[in-house]
Formats: C-alpha cells, sequence, structure tokens
C-alpha cells in the first residue's frame, strides 16, 4: 500500500502527458510536421516526473484549472442556450466532455499535491 501511494502522485502528469502525446498522434496524421509544437506543452510535465518543484506544480495546477473551469463555463452556456453553438462545435464540445472533467480533476489533484506533500 505504501508504494501505491508514492507513486501516486505521478498520475496527473502522466495523464497530462498521455493527452499530450493523444493530440499530438491525431493531428500529426492530418497535419503533418506542423503538429510538433504540441509535444512543447508536455515538457513542464516531463520535468515534473524528473526533477519535481513545488512552484511549476502548483503553476501548472492552476493554470489547467482555470482553463477547465472556462471550458466548464461553455458547457453551462450549451446546457442554458445562452449560445448559439454550430452543429461542429456541439460535436466538440460533447466528445471532449469527459476529457474537460478529466483535466479539471487531475490539475486539481496537482494543486492539493503542491499544497498538501512535499517532493
Amino acid at each position: 500500500m505504501h508504494t501505491i501511494s508514492k507513486y501516486m502522485k505521478f498520475i496527473p502528469y502522466l495523464y497530462f502527458i498521455s493527452v499530450i502525446v493523444y493530440w499530438f498522434t491525431t493531428l500529426n496524421k492530418i497535419t503533418g510536421i506542423n503538429a510538433y509544437p504540441i509535444l512543447l506543452f508536455g515538457i513542464p510535465f516531463v520535468w515534473q516526473l524528473i526533477k519535481p518543484s513545488k512552484k511549476l506544480n502548483f503553476s501548472l495546477g492552476i493554470v489547467f484549472v482555470c482553463l477547465s473551469s472556462y471550458l466548464i463555463f461553455a458547457y453551462l452556456f450549451d446546457l442554458l442556450n445562452i449560445i448559439n453553438w454550430f452543429e461542429t462545435s456541439k460535436k466538440i464540445l460533447f466528445y471532449g466532455g469527459i476529457l474537460i472533467i478529466g483535466n479539471l480533476i487531475m490539475s486539481l489533484w496537482m494543486v492539493r499535491n503542491s499544497i498538501k506533500r512535499k517532493f
């Protein structure tokens, strides 16, 4: 049980790295070499796995909490019919819903790790 709790703090970083890799491979099939700058988003998460920093962890967590909250507001606006979305935008909102909830949970987990635990 101790080994599981020891490695649980790395789950959010592995989640974000896997999302970035998925995003890269999907766009690489479509656009080719233009997708490579997406891999730059993974550098802070890989850095947290190699050499953890409490400040970087807190910063990443807050940034992704804000981004996820912004996207959750888009869902609320869609449910309340405040904004009229195009049909393609509604499809993107539908398919990305689980991803956004996952991002919010993992970013809150990162903030909690930076406040509660030492690295």
